[in-house]
C-alpha cells in the first residue's frame, strides 16, 4: 500500500498538479491538508474521474483536509472528543483495513502567543483520540503537516530556529508524546539525505538555496512500521509553476 501526504496550501490552485501527480504515481492513499473549499466546492468529480474515492472536510479561505483513496473510505470523523475546533483540520478515515488519520496541525504563529497555547492543547486533545484509536486498530498511520519539525536534523538552521515557532521545544515534546503512545517516524525507518525537507518558505529563494523544514509527517503503528519498506520526499512538484509551500511524502508498505 502507498500512502502519501501533501499540503496542497489551495487545491483550487494545485488541482491540475494533483491529478498529475495522482496519475504518475497512482497511491492507495493520498491525505491533503490546506485545501481551502468548502465542501460545496470541492472536486469531487475531477478526483473520481481519475479513478479515485474521496472523503473531505472543507471551509472556507483557510484550512481544510482531504483524503483520496483507491477504495472508498468508511468509518469519517471531522472531529475528535474534547476538542471544540471549527477549523477543519482533522479527517478520520479506514480505508482497506487501515485507518488514517489525516491531520493539518495548528500552527500556532508565535512562541508564548495564544494560538501557541491554542497549539499544544490541540495536540493533547489529538493525542488523547490517537490513544483511543491505537488501542482499536493494529493497522494505523498519523499522517500530515504537523507544523514541527520534530529534530534539528530537520531543520535547515537549527541555531536560527531555535526556540522559535515549529522548532520549540514544548511542540517537539508534544509530538514525542505522540510517537510515545507506538508511533513510528517512517522516514527516519531508513537512510535518508542529510538536509532533507518538505517545505519550503516562498521567500528568499528558499527551495532553491534549500533552506526547508521537515514538517510533513507519515506515523505508523508498530505493525505498520515493521511492514513499511520505503519512505521519501518527492522534491518535483515543488519545482513546477506555482507549486505549494509543501512537497509529497510517500510511504509504502507491504500488507
Amino acid at each position: 500500500m502507498k500512502i502519501a501526504t501533501w499540503n496542497v496550501n489551495s487545491l483550487k490552485v494545485r488541482l491540475p498538479h494533483g491529478l498529475d501527480w495522482l496519475a504518475s504515481e497512482q497511491p492507495d492513499v493520498r491525505c491533503l491538508q490546506e485545501t481551502k473549499l468548502t465542501d460545496e466546492n470541492f472536486p469531487a468529480d475531477d478526483i473520481r474521474a481519475a479513478g479515485y474515492e474521496v472523503a473531505y472536510s472543507g471551509q472556507k479561505t483557510y484550512n481544510g483536509v482531504a483524503t483520496i483513496s483507491r477504495s472508498a473510505a468508511s468509518d469519517v470523523v471531522t472531529d475528535v472528543p474534547g476538542l471544540d475546533d471549527p477549523q477543519r483540520r482533522i479527517l478520520g478515515t479506514t480505508i482497506d483495513g487501515v485507518r488514517v488519520l489525516n491531520l493539518y496541525v495548528v500552527n500556532g504563529q508565535e512562541v508564548g502567543s495564544e494560538k501557541y497555547a491554542h497549539k499544544l492543547h490541540w495536540l493533547e486533545k489529538v493525542t488523547d483520540h490517537i490513544g483511543t484509536q491505537l488501542r482499536d486498530h493494529e493497522r494505523f498511520v498519523v499522517l500530515g503537516d504537523f507544523n514541527i519539525a520534530p529534530a534539528d536534523d530537520d531543520v535547515h538552521d537549527p541555531e536560527a530556529w531555535h526556540e522559535r515557532i515549529l522548532c520549540s521545544t514544548p511542540e517537539r515534546e508534544a509530538l514525542g508524546r505522540m510517537l510515545e503512545l507506538g508511533l513510528q517516524d517512517t522516514f527516519r525507518l531508513f537512510p535518508q539525505e542529510d538536509k532533507s525537507f518538505s517545505w519550503w518558505d516562498y521567500r528568499a529563494a528558499a527551495f532553491r538555496r534549500n533552506m526547508g523544514l521537515r514538517i510533513d509527517l507519515i506515523l505508523a503503528s508498530e505493525i505498520l512500521a515493521d511492514s513499511c519498506s520505503a519512505c521519501r520526499i518527492d522534491k518535483a512538484p515543488r519545482r513546477l509553476e506555482r507549486p505549494s509551500d509543501h512537497t509529497p511524502v510517500v510511504a509504502e508498505f507491504n500488507l
